[in-house]
């Protein structure tokens, strides 16, 4: 029978998960009873487990604080029937405290001492080690198991390498960490915090490139004090070439470039016309664009690149360092009458090494065949496999009118280079006239509906133009990119933006993230819009982590970067505010609207408003015509001193831009707004109350365009608390509050509770105001200790110990 036994349990691969009890040693025995209990009831539950088993492709093999589950169908199987636990865990035993390792390796029948089949072998005691480099929560694998998954899109975003862990005899085992934005501990596993440490003190090797940290890597380096910005991403790659990223890497340590990277700088423009600049940018940009459309290759996105603009000597090698790539292309375009010369040549920027160059000199309208032709070229050198998919989205141009291309190119050079900003609606429309007249051209221009769709939610979204005829032309636009190419990652990315500026459908949009991201697999956006929606959602760290991938691709993204020093703000993690806008400095040191936020640390974190007050007078000095962009910060600096003068000053360069009541503007104010508050700084009532009244008259005309809309209806009440008008301001502040809750939007929704709380103060509800000013406190959020401290909004509260308890509740901790 033992034969029997052994030959039809013969050796073969098997895909293990090891699952054990943290802490069961520890527990007193009834409650190691009921543990097991729970966990054996939860695992049999699993979708995987039911199918496995009803396949008769599944062994069980208690461990006596865990199990073991042998799988035989797929890699695949036990990682997801782990993520299934994870989940029932995570949303009915939170006290259950598992940790879970996956490999793949041989296993074959044994007979136990009772006689019994049972199963053992490499592959089972490979899993237990994997999982013993872990804690609670985590769902480690071998590196075997993740270069498996890695050949699935779906799978690559959510593994992280965390590079060798010492297990039993001194042995070494490479893991990699598996999360994702709900499932998973991100965490750095404790046995790498020693490892981690040890890399950050060693000397790096010139030869090698630096890496961003991602997902959990965050928090590690967080965890360890290290300067988390300075630090350039790309992903690792094995022998296999995989989507594996490292985490948990500190700051100093250096690793590979993975071979399969590729940055395509600025094309120069040799034509005599200047003009043609932007038709040479459009070359550049289409080459870029099919290049990230394959998922073999890491290809850094246009924001990036575009700084290391043509006219300058180029470092090279520096260069792929920061961009965290082996491979450069560089080149050129000369447009004459109806004939073009484009020139690219590969690079190894590793030594400088000339690996292709090609010169195509053909008619104007072969454009589009010669982008298509350089992007097959240098994925054939890369050895970049093309999937029929990617081979046809590559070939297919973006239109077949040249003209139309370079309105579109016009229109993308000006959305990308502007900010949700005050000044950014002229922007905003120029780019959407461009893309009008690029879309009568050719109706059949894909990207430029997109583009169109994206410049009308950004308008609605700042509250430009919160209307509802906005909404319509960016839903026209997408109607006519859909009836174009419905399956089309670029008009999925679209509606996923529109989802979330237009309507705050969050599940919507990551149902349309995960559509592009199918064939976008380097596009930052789904990164970045992810992450976004998460922090809406109140799940900052999460949103963090989706910023950080996005940051891999994008490495030099101001307004990514910028978003992650929010998220901080948000998170009153000040600190590491102040490395982020470090590394935004570091690239771009003269950017005003950066220096200006870096500033505001100190105001928020200590309420010392001087290095703002410096930085403004610096940029008056050295950049005038940049102080309008700041203006509105400039206003509440002067408002917090207490400085009339330079708030007047302040008014007059906003010009006809609005403001906001604190640095995160969710509500926008108008000049006559400042006007009023300004006179009554001065004691001036009757000037004040004439202001208001103005502003009042102004406000009611956006609340009729605007009804639903909180920021503009927190504004009248604000307005009428300022006039006296008591019931309507706290009707109109807790109608507000209620167009936003917390549930819909995390950050909107606590700015609506700060301004009732405004409101309340200044129409002498203390009560309400104190109640609602703590609840905004205890969120997450942009009220500051330094806002309450010298923003003059409060000064109805000051002296009231309630006030006062919520001040000191967010002063700086020593």
């Amino acid at each position: 029978m033992a034969a029997e036994i052994k030959q039809e349990i013969a050796l073969e691969i098997a895909h293990v998960l090891f699952i054990d009890i943290v802490a069961y040693s520890k527990m007193a025995t009834d409650d190691q009873r009921a543990a097991i209990e729970k966990l054996n009831q939860i695992v049999q539950a699993t979708d995987e487990f039911r199918k496995a088993e009803s396949e008769n492709r599944l062994l069980k093999l208690a461990t006596g604080d865990g199990m073991a589950l042998i799988f035989y169908h797929s890699p695949e199987d036990p990682v997801e029937c782990a993520l299934e636990i994870s989940r029932v865990l995570k949303e009915q035993h939170p006290e259950l405290r598992l940790r879970m390792g996956v490999h793949s390796g041989p296993v074959n029948g044994v007979v136990d001492v009772n006689g019994h089949a049972n199963v053992a072998g490499a592959g089972i005691n490979m899993a237990q080690r994997v999982m013993n480099c872990g804690d609670a929560g985590h769902i480690l694998l071998s590196k075997r198991v993740a270069e498996d998954l890695e050949q699935f899109k779906h799978w690559r975003p959510h593994l992280y390498h965390l590079g060798e862990c010492e297990v039993k005899h001194g042995d070494k085992i490479d893991i990699v960490n598996l999360f994702t934005a709900e499932l998973g501990n991100r965490q750095l596993p404790s046995k790498f915090a020693p490892v981690a440490a040890a890399v950050s003190a060693a000397e790096t090797s010139p030869s090698h490139r630096k890496y961003v940290l991602i997902g959990g890597a965050v928090i590690a380096v967080i965890a360890l004090g290290l300067l988390l910005f300075k630090i350039v991403g790309t992903p690792l790659r094995g022998v296999r070439q995989n989507a594996v990223t490292e985490q948990g890497r500190p700051g100093g340590a250096s690793l590979p470039v993975p071979e399969k990277s590729i940055a395509v700088l600025p094309f120069e423009n040799l034509s005599r016309d200047p003009d043609n600049a932007f038709f040479t940018d459009g070359v550049q940009d289409e080459i870029l664009t099919d290049l990230a459309k394959i998922a073999e290759l890491k290809v850094i996105s246009r924001t990036s690149v575009m700084q290391y603009k043509t006219g300058v000597a180029r470092n090279l090698r520096e260069i792929g360092q920061q961009l965290g790539v082996a491979h450069l292309l560089e080149g050129s375009v000369q447009r004459a009458a109806n004939r073009v010369r484009v020139n690219a040549q590969l690079i190894d920027a590793r030594n400088d090494g000339h690996l292709w160059a090609q010169t195509y000199d053909r008619d104007l309208a072969d454009v589009f065949a010669i982008q298509s032709e350089i992007a097959k070229a240098i994925a054939d050198q890369l050895q970049a496999k093309l999937s029929p998919s990617e081979k046809s989205a590559i070939e297919q141009p973006p239109t077949t009118d040249v003209t139309a291309f370079d309105l579109y190119s016009r229109a993308r050079n000006l959305i990308l280079t502007t900010s949700f900003s005050a000044t950014s609606r002229p922007t905003l429309l120029q780019a959407v006239d461009l893309l009008n007249q690029a879309i009568a051209r050719d109706p059949s221009f894909l990207l430029a509906q997109c583009q169109l769709a994206g410049a009308h939610d950004q308008l609605y979204f700042v509250g430009n133009d919160h209307t509802p005829a906005r909404l319509a032309l960016a839903e026209a636009a997408l109607q006519a990119a859909f009836r174009l190419r419905p399956d089309a990652g670029e008009a999925h990315l679209a509606r996923a933006e529109n989802l979330y500026h237009g309507y705050l459908d969050y599940d919507g949009a990551l149902a349309e993230l995960d559509v592009a991201r199918r064939t976008l697999p380097n596009d930052p956006r789904i990164f970045e819009l992810t992450g976004y929606i998460l922090r809406r959602r109140g799940k900052h760290e999460e949103g963090l982590q989706y910023l950080q991938r996005a940051i891999e691709l994008d490495p030099r993204n101001f307004f990514t970067l910028q978003q992650m020093a929010l998220s901080y703000v948000n998170q009153r993690r000040y600190s590491e505010e102040a490395v982020v806008l470090d590394r935004g400095l570091a690239i771009k040191p003269d950017d005003v609207e950066t220096r200006i936020a870096r500033a505001l640390v100190d105001f928020d974190s200590k309420a010392d408003s001087r290095p703002l007050h410096q930085t403004i007078d610096s940029i008056r000095a050295k950049n005038p015509s940049g102080i309008q962009s700041v203006a509105d910060t400039w206003l509440n600096c002067a408002l917090a001193e207490r400085d009339p003068a330079a708030a007047v000053d302040a008014l007059v360069a906003l010009g006809e831009n609005n403001f906001g009541m604190d640095t995160a503007q969710f509500g926008e104010f108008r000049r006559s707004f400042g006007e009023g508050l300004i006179a009554r700084m001065m004691k001036d009532e009757v000037k004040a109350r004439s202001a208001f009244t103005a502003a009042r008259v102004e406000q009611e005309k956006s609340v009729q365009v605007q009804a639903n809309y909180g920021p503009v209806l927190c504004v009248l009440g604000l307005i009428d608390a300022a006039l006296g008008r008591k019931e309507e301001a706290l009707r109109e502040g807790r109608r507000a509050v209620e167009l936003l809750p917390l549930a819909k939007d995390s950050i909107s929704g606590a700015a609506m509770i700060e301004y009732l709380a405004v409101i309340a103060a200044w129409v002498g509800e203390k009560d309400l105001a104190c109640e609602q000013l703590s609840i905004a406190a205890r969120l997450p959020g942009s009220l500051s200790y330094g806002q309450l401290k010298l923003l003059p909004y409060w000064d109805p509260l000051r002296g009231d110990p309630r006030f006062e308890k919520i001040v000191a509740s967010l002063a700086p901790k020593e």
